[in-house]
């Protein structure tokens, strides 16, 4: 491997590490307003919902596939299910919907 990989790779570890290192050391010990800590909560779910629905419209040419998915997966886990019961029943749905189409 050459060395200008290497450097490369360290380059990115430490540009990657950085951020996530500052914020424990400049907070070290401070309280964040709780309007703070509450957008921070979210954060995680903003960035699933970012990164899932643009999924659910191109999964493929019949828009309704995607929908119908994500409605039973909804579905189920606002009912409480299991996540791994949440995944097999969208995809169980969607079997029945392309079986029927």
């Amino acid at each position: 491997m050459s060395s200008e990989i290497m450097w490369m790779i360290i380059g990115m570890g430490v540009v990657t590490y950085l951020p996530r290192l500052l914020p424990f050391l400049l907070f070290k010990g401070a309280e964040l307003p709780s309007f703070v800590q509450g957008v921070l909560q979210n954060v995680p779910y903003a960035t699933l919902g970012a990164l899932i629905f643009p999924g659910v419209l191109f999964i493929g040419e019949d828009l309704w596939f995607g929908l119908l998915g994500a409605s039973a997966a909804f579905l189920l886990a606002y009912l409480g299910v299991n996540v791994i019961f949440v995944v097999l029943g969208s995809i169980a749905c969607l079997a029945v919907y392309s079986y029927l189409i």
